[in-house]
């Protein structure tokens, strides 16, 4: 990313201009009864505690406690429904990269991005682009909406290059394929 080119501590500040940008710190360390749990939790996370305790072969209160530490060292990052999107009437997938200006203060490019209602996430990306933006919009019309009026019009912003989803495929469990994959390594 040009701006953070020779800036000490620049590309930090970036990531973290949105709350949320930085995940748990990596190394939070877990035993096998931490990944069984999790495992079930991605899987139903309105599971209660004693059913996920039966399934581990722990007591309700152990597990309780092993939850509790997990929220607290951010590796559970909070419980969610999940929304099917385009039922609700958002359905078109819009990816844009934008360019910063030169010299901008990108955190407030960021962080006014993120106040868009449109804006699904914001990524700090290397190669031609400095950030990678996800909206969710209604259609072509609301996109351009987004685009004119909202996006173009941010300080900061130089230029843009849109990329509309046609389609995507199933999501994939990550976090599961990931805490299968924690666990086999623990196993061996």
């Amino acid at each position: 990313m040009r701006a953070a080119q020779g800036a000490p501590g620049r590309l930090h500040e970036l990531a973290a201009a949105g709350a949320g940008a930085t995940g748990p710190m990596a190394g939070v360390p877990l035993d096998g009864n931490d990944v069984a749990i999790l495992r079930l939790l991605t899987v139903d996370a309105r599971m209660s505690q004693r059913a996920v305790a039966r399934q581990v072969g722990m007591s309700a209160p152990a597990v309780a406690e092993r939850i509790a530490r997990l929220e607290r060292a951010g590796v559970i990052r909070g419980y969610r429904a999940e929304l099917d999107r385009s039922l609700l009437g958002y359905a078109l997938v819009v990816y844009v990269g934008v360019v910063a200006v030169q010299g901008s203060d990108q955190p407030a490019v960021i962080r006014a991005l993120r106040e868009l209602p449109e804006v699904e996430d914001v990524h700090v990306v290397t190669g031609p682009k400095d950030l990678l933006v996800r909206l969710r919009v209604r259609d072509h019309e609301h996109l351009k909406t987004v685009l004119f009026d909202r996006i173009w019009s941010l300080s900061g912003v130089d230029r843009t290059e849109t990329y509309i989803s046609l389609g995507q495929m199933d999501p994939k469990d990550f976090d599961r394929s990931m805490l299968d994959s924690l666990a086999a390594s623990r196993s061996s």
